[in-house]
C-alpha cells in the first residue's frame, strides 16, 4: 500500500499508484475467471471475519461526519451496521457468481472476402473512481472493476476514510488469497484534496474516471477531467401521477420513492400529479403524514401544512425529507416538465393506461424509465448487477447502473487463412 511521505505530493503519490495500477491491469485482463471469483469470494469472507473491526473504523467516521456538521441525509449514507455490512458481503458474493464478461463474444461474421470476425469484450483498463461518503463504494467498484479484468483507484471521501481503508483490507486479503496482484485494487491513502485533482489529470495512467457524489463533486470532475468521464449527475427524480393511476399503488409508490431513504440518487424530489387524477389532496396529506416538508404550488399549496414553492424548488435535489409537488394537465405536460428540469437519472409513471405509459416511455430520455414502480429501484443490486459503481446518466458507453459488463470496452478479432485484400 502506497503513502505519503513528508516529501511527497499527492501528484507523485498518485502517479505512482498509476503505475501500479497498469501493471496489474495487464495481469488481470488474463486473469481467470476461477481466480477473480476466489478473490471476490475471499474478500466477502474477510468482511464477515473482520465485521467489529469494520464498525469500529465506521465509528471513527460518524463522529468525524457529525464534527464535520454533515446533514442527517450525509450521515445516512454513511452509516453501517450489521445489516449493511451484511448486504455489502451479499452484493461481493453476487458479483463473483456473476459470468466473467471478458472475452465474452458480442457478434461475429463471415466475409465474403473470407475473413471471419469477432467483438468481444475486454477491459477498458484502469479506473479511478471517486466518491463521498458511501464506504460501500468501496466494496462495490473494488469488485465490479475486478470482475471486469480492471485496475482500479479508489477515493473515498474523507469523511469515510476508516470504513473505506476497514473495507479496503478485506478486498486485499481476497486478492492475496487468490494469487492476484495488490495493487488492482488501491485506495487513495489521504484526505488530501489534491489527490482529487492529481488523478483528474492522470492521462496515460487512469483509462477512466467514475464520479459518486453531489452536484459539487461531479461538477468538480467535469470541469478538470483530462480523462473520459462517466458522467453520474444528480439525481432530480420525477414521479408523475397519471390521470388514470391507481390510488392504493400510488399512495405506496410515492411514499416509498420518497421517504424510504431520502439520502440516495434514487429518492424522488418531485411529485407531478395530473389534474384529471382525483387524489392528489390525499396524496398531498399522505406525505405531510409521514413527516415531509411539501413544496407545493398552485391548487396543491392551499392544502393544509404544505409550504409555497420557491422557483429554484423544481430541478432541485433535496436529498432529504422535502419535495417539491405540482399540478399538469397530463402526460405531455408532465414529459415537458421533466425535460426542463431533469438530470436524465430516474423518472417514473403511475398509471393503468398503456397508451399514457408509452407515451412517458418514448417522450423521455432518462437512464431509467419506469411504470408503477418507485424510484428507490434505481440500483444496480436491484437490476440483478450485484452491486453498482454508480448511475451514469450521460449518453456515451454506459448509461444507468454501471456494472460488469458496462466496465469493458471491446476488441475485434479478425481470422483469415493467407488471406490478402486485392
Amino acid at each position: 500500500m502506497f503513502t505519503m511521505t513528508d516529501h511527497d505530493d499527492a501528484t507523485a503519490l498518485i502517479a505512482r499508484m498509476g503505475e501500479a495500477a497498469r501493471a496489474a491491469a495487464i495481469d488481470l485482463a488474463q486473469a481467470s475467471a476461477e481466480r477473480k471469483h476466489a478473490a471476490l469470494i475471499g474478500a466477502a469472507e474477510a468482511l464477515r471475519r473482520n465485521q467489529a473491526d469494520i464498525l469500529a473504523a465506521n465509528d471513527k467516521d460518524m463522529q468525524f461526519g457529525r464534527d464535520k456538521g454533515l446533514a442527517d441525509s450525509m450521515l445516512d449514507r454513511l452509516r453501517l451496521d450489521a445489516d449493511r455490512l451484511r448486504g455489502i458481503e451479499d452484493g461481493l458474493r453476487a458479483v463473483a457468481e456473476q459470468r466473467d464478461p471478458v472475452g465474452e463474444v458480442v457478434a461475429e461474421w463471415d466475409r465474403p472476402n473470407g475473413l471471419h470476425i469477432q467483438r468481444v469484450r475486454t477491459p477498458i483498463g484502469v479506473i479511478g473512481v471517486i466518491y463521498e461518503s458511501r464506504p460501500n463504494v468501496t466494496a462495490d467498484a473494488g469488485a465490479l472493476a475486478l470482475k471486469s479484468g480492471n485496475a482500479v483507484i479508489l477515493r473515498g471521501g474523507s469523511e469515510s476514510l476508516h470504513s473505506s481503508q476497514a473495507i479496503h483490507a478485506c478486498m486485499v486479503e481476497g486478492l492475496q488469497g487468490a494469487g492476484l496482484p495488490e495493487a488492482a485494487i488501491q485506495l487513495v491513502p489521504t484526505r488530501d484534496r489534491a489527490a482529487v485533482t492529481a488523478m483528474l489529470q492522470a492521462q496515460g495512467l487512469i483509462d477512466v474516471i467514475i464520479p459518486r457524489g453531489g452536484k459539487g463533486l461531479v461538477g468538480l470532475v467535469q470541469r478538470e477531467a483530462r480523462v473520459p468521464v462517466f458522467a453520474h449527475l444528480e439525481g432530480i427524480c420525477h414521479v408523475y401521477v397519471d390521470a388514470a393511476a391507481d390510488p392504493g399503488k400510488a399512495q405506496s409508490v410515492v411514499l416509498n420513492a420518497k421517504t424510504r431513504r431520502t439520502g440516495i440518487c434514487g429518492a424522488a424530489e418531485c411529485l407531478l400529479i395530473d389534474r384529471a387524477y382525483p387524489g392528489g389532496p390525499d396524496l398531498i396529506r399522505a406525505l405531510l403524514d409521514a413527516g415531509v416538508e411539501v413544496r407545493a404550488e398552485g391548487d396543491l399549496a392551499r392544502i393544509p401544512g404544505t409550504v409555497a414553492a420557491e422557483p429554484d424548488d423544481f430541478g432541485r435535489e433535496f436529498l432529504d425529507m422535502v419535495i417539491a409537488a405540482r399540478l399538469v394537465d397530463g402526460v405531455d405536460e408532465a414529459i415537458a416538465h421533466i425535460r426542463r428540469y431533469g438530470s436524465q437519472h430516474t423518472e417514473s409513471i403511475l398509471t393503468e393506461d398503456d397508451r399514457a405509459a408509452q407515451r412517458f416511455f418514448t417522450g423521455l430520455d432518462s437512464a431509467i424509465l419506469m411504470r408503477n414502480a418507485s424510484t428507490q429501484f434505481a440500483d444496480g443490486r436491484e437490476f440483478g448487477m450485484g452491486a453498482e459503481i454508480g448511475i451514469a446518466t450521460g449518453k456515451m458507453h454506459a448509461r444507468g447502473p454501471v456494472g460488469a459488463e458496462q466496465l469493458t470496452s471491446f476488441k475485434y478479432l479478425v481470422t483469415g487463412d493467407g488471406t490478402i485484400r486485392p
